[in-house]
């Protein structure tokens, strides 16, 4: 499941360094390699958004969309998905942020190959150790999503709080999302090393760098 948020509000902080178009130019590839790396892995991908082009993007790669018209944050968001897959009879949920194009199929694979029955949680910090990248929930209602500064501890929390087993798995792929330019320094860094990884988000990567020599 991707919470994505409208491209035109996506990433500011960012900053200056890059412009307004371009922003959105990574946010559309972002989303667009985080989708190539999970359609073929489960059994439905759900989109919640509001972005037309993000929705047009999910559709194309034949993953379910879920309108997101008050966009109240990656947690709403989410949790408007996870309506989402109870309706569609879902027994877990993976929970990725449309900002982790590095995304990396193998590990994505061993994550949803854990074993252990419901309840369980399971964590995958961003690269300070302290926010979640992704969540996976079995069963989706295991806790309630609560992403945003500090969310690892507060996940975990939830989880023991709920009498579910919690585990943290760390995953270097899925660290690497986007919000400062020092991720983006490091997003660059990562996937200088693996030329089959997130070609679109290269690609965009690639010309900002030639426009700025």
């Amino acid at each position: 499941m991707l919470p994505v948020k409208s491209f035109s509000r996506a990433k500011r902080r960012l900053g200056d360094a890059i412009g307004d178009d371009e922003r959105q130019e990574l946010a559309a590839a972002m989303v667009s390699d985080v989708l190539a790396a999970l359609v073929p892995l489960v059994d439905e991908v759900i989109v919640v958004t509001a972005e037309p082009q993000a929705a047009r993007r999910a559709e194309e790669s034949g993953a379910a969309v879920v309108h997101d018209p008050e966009e109240a944050g990656q947690s709403a968001a989410a949790a408007r998905g996870i309506e989402a897959a109870l309706a569609r009879g879902a027994d877990r949920v993976l929970l990725v942020p449309g900002d982790c194009p590095a995304a990396d199929s193998r590990e994505l694979e061993g994550l949803l190959a854990l074993e252990g029955g419901p309840p369980q949680v399971v964590i995958v910090p961003d690269r300070h150790g302290t926010g979640t990248n992704a969540l996976l929930l079995a069963p989706p209602t295991a806790v309630p999503p609560s992403f945003g500064a500090g969310s690892l501890a507060r996940h975990a929390a939830l989880a023991w709080g709920a009498g579910a087993t919690v585990r943290v798995r760390e995953l270097p792929s899925l660290g690497l999302d986007v919000d400062t330019p020092a991720d983006l320094a490091a997003l660059r860094a990562a996937l200088s090393l693996r030329a089959e990884s997130a070609s679109r988000t290269r690609a965009v990567l690639d010309r900002l760098v030639h426009a700025a020599a």
